[in-house]
């Protein structure tokens, strides 16, 4: 595997070819306009990238410690979030 001489969102700025569906070109069209378009894509493909490294973070953790049980996200989603009405989707309040 070659390590790439910039990391995403660095370097200069390089001009290739895609192709996209029709509707999906008019639906960025109308949120950033015509010149938008190139800041969009890169903006999409350093989310995906971000995401595909996550992923491959999470195989690999799984691997060495195995998935983690819905009793362990609950836990951690309740640090991250607070604690939620399981029910209702809505925060409780902390007092």
């Amino acid at each position: 595997m070659t390590i790439p001489a910039y990391s995403p969102g660095e370097g200069p700025t390089k001009s290739v070819s895609v192709s996209v569906h029709e509707g999906t070109i008019e639906a960025v069209r109308a949120r950033v306009g015509k010149r938008g378009i190139s800041g969009y894509v890169e903006a999409a493909i350093q989310r995906q990238i971000e995401r595909d490294d996550l992923a491959e973070l999470i195989a690999s953790n799984e691997e060495i410690h195995g998935p983690l049980t819905p009793e362990e996200i609950q836990a951690a989603e309740e640090r991250l979030f607070g604690a939620t009405d399981r029910g209702t989707g809505t925060a409780e309040s902390a007092a």
